[in-house]
């Protein structure tokens, strides 16, 4: 399981920023009059529908009688692989309402890290960086040195392989319930882990601005941070 979660966490943190600036994009055109907070609440429940339901949907067909020890196997593979990808699209998300992109992975993976962690993570990082927990996701991704992000990337990733395995393996075994618990119990865990994230994004972004940012902060590969013209809804988002 360790070798799993470090495999789906290094293909989650790579989804392109143009994908992220369309989803986005995508929710406040369905949304014209929503407000940034609002935005940010949509993000969370469409990522917890996402989460719950992959969970419930392994679960059923986990617990299928056709379905051998290798299919179960494979659908907790591809479980793992979406609730680490939903949970970067989603963290990744709330950072464009914020007003940030993030172009540089190992800062793209202290956020993934420290919101699947939840507050603990966000305590972590505080008590490693002497940074204020509120606002730790902007510290993080767009002022904090290279050379300490690798130091919190060791610190956050030997904490999430202790957890998140035992949980996700948990679960694992809980879908292979018959009876239709196997679903119920997918649903419920899934929803279980993603409300961490959700609790964790809330802790490390803050409240979501006033109104949308004209500007992004852009993080490019290497750490260094320029800004350009926010996309706006319903033109092509700046690569």
């Amino acid at each position: 399981m360790p070798r799993l979660v470090q495999a789906a966490l290094e293909r989650a943190v790579r989804v392109p920023s143009e994908v992220i600036h369309a989803h986005v994009d995508a929710v406040r055109r369905r949304n014209p009059e929503a407000t940034p907070q609002q935005v940010v609440a949509l993000l969370e429940r469409e990522y917890l529908l996402v989460v719950a339901g992959t969970g419930g949907a392994v679960g059923a067909a986990a617990a299928a009688p056709a379905v051998g020890t290798a299919t179960a196997t494979a659908l907790t593979v591809s479980d793992v692989a979406t609730f680490f990808a939903a949970s970067a699209a989603f963290s990744l998300a709330v950072a464009s309402v914020h007003g940030i992109q993030v172009d540089d992975v190992p800062r793209r993976t202290t956020l993934l890290l420290t919101t699947i962690l939840g507050e603990s993570g966000v305590r972590m990082v505080g008590d490693s960086t002497q940074i204020t927990a509120m606002h730790v996701g902007r510290a993080v991704l767009t002022r904090m040195p290279t050379r300490t992000i690798r130091k919190v990337n060791t610190t956050l990733t030997r904490r999430l392989l202790r957890t998140q395995a035992t949980r996700h393996g948990g679960l694992a075994l809980g879908r292979l319930a018959p009876f239709g618990l196997g679903a119920f119990i997918g649903i419920t865990g899934g929803r279980a882990l993603g409300r961490t994230v959700v609790a964790g994004a809330r802790a490390a972004f803050g409240p979501a601005p006033a109104q949308f940012p004209q500007a992004l902060e852009v993080v490019a590969p290497g750490g260094t941070a320029h800004l350009e013209p926010a996309p706006q809804p319903g033109t092509a988002p700046t690569a």
